[in-house]
This record gives C-alpha cells, structure tokens and sequence, in this order.
C-alpha cells in the first residue's frame, strides 16, 4: 500500500460522529443538522430539465476535455463575471471540465508535484489553516510535505504569507488559496492576489485557487475577487501559474451533479488534461449540458445570493444578545467563537438541542502549539429559513443555559 496512506488523518464528519458517540438528544426536539455544507436550496428547475432531455446521452462515452459548448459557456461567464478580456480566455486551451472541484483539487496536486526537483528535502504545499481536508490530503499523497499558514482574527482570518521565509517559498510547489474562505468567508483582496502571483514568478510555484464560494456573498455591488482577475489586471492573460477551481454545487444548489471547472495557465492544463485523460473522469454528456444551462444563466444565482442573506441576517439577530456575531463577508457559513471548548460546545449543543454543528479545531492543525480553530464552531446555515431561525433559538438557549 502507499505508506502515505497512514499519514492521512480521519475525515472531519468521523471525527464528529465519534463525538458524538452514545449521546441521546431529547426525543421531542426534531434534528437539525449544521455541519455540513450541503446546500439545501431548490436545485432549478432547468437544470433538472435538461439532464433529463439528454438522458439518451448515456449511451456515449464522453471526453475528457468536454464538449466544446460547455467550454465556451464557462469561458463566456469567467470573462463576465471576472472583468477579463475577451481574448485572454480560450475555451481550447483555457478551461477543463472537472467532476466536482473536489476530486480535482485532489488530483491536481497528483499532477504538479515533482519530486525528482527537490535537494533531499520534500517539496511543501502551502494552504490554509483552518482548511478543506483535500488540500492536506492531495500534498501527503503526491508526497509533499504540508505547510500550514494560520488564519485567525488578529489577521482578518487570512493566511498569514508574512510569516514564511524565503527558503520556504523556495521549496514550495504549490500553494492552495481559497477565498472565499472556508469556514471563515475572508476575502484575498486584488493587491494581496497581485502579492501572491508575484511571489509565484519569484518561486516558480503554481497557484491553485479555489474559488467555490465565489458566488455567494452580501454585497451585491461587491462580489469577491479572483485570482484570475488579480492577474488580468496585472497585464498577465497568460494566467502563468494561476488555476482556479469552481463548482456549481454552491452557485447553483446541485452538489449532486459533481460538476464543476479548472482554468487558467493553460501550458499547466495541457498537462493536467493529459494526467485527466489517464485519471479516467470524463464528465457525462447529460451532466455537461445541464452544466452549461446552469453556467450561462444568472438570474438564480442572485435569488440564491437573497435566500443566504436572508438566513445570516435573521440567525445573528437570534444570537447576538447571547454571543458575539460577525456576518462574514462571503459563504453561507457562520464561524462562532465558542465560550466553551469547541467540542464541548458541539457535543452538548447536540446532547442538549438535538443540534449539530461541526468543531472548529477539526477543520485545522495544531501549529507550534496552537490550533487556530480551536474554540470556535463552524455552523452551515444551508437548510431552510425556518429550521435555521429553528437552530439559532436553540443555540442561543444553550448559550444561555452555560451562564446559570
């Protein structure tokens, strides 16, 4: 077996069932789940209706790049949606088609690191700290080693990149972004991108973006940056090092569909195609044509955009006389900073409100005796308005309950 297999580390979900392992919540309270980042919003209704017209397409294989249609539908929004010039995207060199952003973020550390290119040292992977378990688990299995950068209040919740030394960045290969962040919703500004992009000519590392939750976000005359837009804006259309990643699990409420896309430096893309091509995940024709519908439509997308306004802004007034609460600027998750011990805090809030939240020190690593998660929860406010005013009542009562 790989030996890099004993280095992973239990999934965040099963460190939580085992938290909550033989507890038996009250009987009468209805279970609401807020742990995971499943969007509960209506899929729309198009998208359903197009997989099902082309549900003869089943009967083809489909290829690796996607069809060219597709290809050009992302390329259309990318350069709507990120300001970027018409000629600088090319949906034949540009974009490839991913089956959810999760199995590609996995693989393209697989594809990129280059362990002959190293002075007996392993190559690290920078990400950030908390972080999504993927990113961890792609460095250790293309075996690099992970360097964590700690993101915490006294940096907005922002990585940290002052803090690593120039030997550092020089044995980087990767570095993995996500902004809007997960579970914290910070946003990397332009400048910042421009920094990074920098450092990566400086270093000669490739920049992976994940971009997931790019699309929801509080205001609607500010939408987040990317880094494909940092870039553009740098005079760089040829996005050297720079790939973002993006879904429609999010955007588009269908995490089912697992579709999603990569683009950017397509000198890096012709070889993760060729990498792709052997991986062996060429997307559905069904899928990409309900992809493409769901691409080149906006209108639910910003309906999606009120729902989660919606939600954060009744949930905080709930909880505000009990606990501090910050709306972040972008995702649909609320990052709350416990009084307790974030475990104690999720494993009573369940014992106590049949109510589950995730702890944050799960979501991180503890670095140099600190785990920047720790005594926070990450609450994903993805069911409906309702059962999520439901939740808040509850963990306000809770809250309440540890001060008596």
């Amino acid at each position: 077996m790989n030996q890099n297999l004993s280095k992973l580390q239990p999934y965040p979900f099963e460190k939580l069932a085992r938290l909550k392992d033989g507890i038996k919540p009250p009987p009468g309270l209805k279970p609401i789940s807020l742990a995971i980042g499943e969007p509960k919003h209506p899929t729309p209704q198009f998208i359903t209706a197009s997989l099902t017209a082309h549900s003869k397409d089943v009967a083809i294989y489909p290829t690796t790049l996607g069809s060219f249609t597709l290809r050009k539908a992302i390329a259309d929004w990318l350069i709507q949606r990120f300001i970027l010039p018409i000629e600088s995207i090319n949906p034949h060199t540009h974009i490839l088609p991913v089956n959810g952003t999760r199995e590609a973020l996995f693989a393209f550390a697989q594809a990129v690191i280059n362990l002959h290119d190293i002075n007996n040292e392993a190559p690290l992977v920078m990400l950030p700290n908390p972080f999504y378990q993927i990113y961890e688990g792609a460095a250790l299995l293309a075996g690099a080693t992970p360097r964590f950068l700690s993101c915490t209040s006294t940096n907005n919740f922002l990585p940290n990149f002052d803090e690593v030394s120039a030997e550092e960045w020089q044995r980087c290969q990767l570095l993995y972004l996500c902004s809007p962040a997960n579970p914290t919703g910070a946003i990397l500004d332009l400048s910042l991108l421009q920094k990074l992009i920098s450092l990566a000519d400086e270093y000669n590392f490739i920049i992976a973006a994940d971009e997931c939750y790019s699309e929801i976000y509080q205001d609607e005359l500010q939408p987040p940056p990317g880094l494909l837009q940092a870039a553009a804006a740098m005079g760089r259309t040829d996005y050297k090092n720079c790939v973002i990643f993006h879904s429609l699990s999010k955007r588009s409420n269908c995490p089912g569909l697992r579709s999603g896309f990569v683009a950017g430096d397509a000198n890096i893309l012709s070889h993760f195609l060729l990498y792709r091509t052997y991986h062996g995940c060429a997307m559905p024709l069904q899928v990409q044509a309900a992809s493409e519908a769901a691409w080149s439509d906006e209108v639910h997308v910003v309906q999606n955009r009120k729902l989660y306004r919606a939600k954060f802004a009744a949930v905080a007034e709930i909880l505000q006389p009990a606990v501090t609460v910050t709306i972040p600027p972008a995702g649909f998750y609320l990052w709350l900073e416990t009084p307790n011990s974030d475990t104690e805090f999720a494993r009573n809030l369940f014992a106590q409100e049949h109510v589950t939240v995730l702890p944050g020190s799960f979501l991180s690593r503890e670095v140099a005796g600190v785990n920047p998660g720790q005594n926070h929860v990450r609450i994903a406010l993805v069911s409906s308005l309702e059962e999520c005013i439901e939740a808040a009542h509850r963990i306000r009562r809770y809250i309440i309950s540890l001060n008596h």
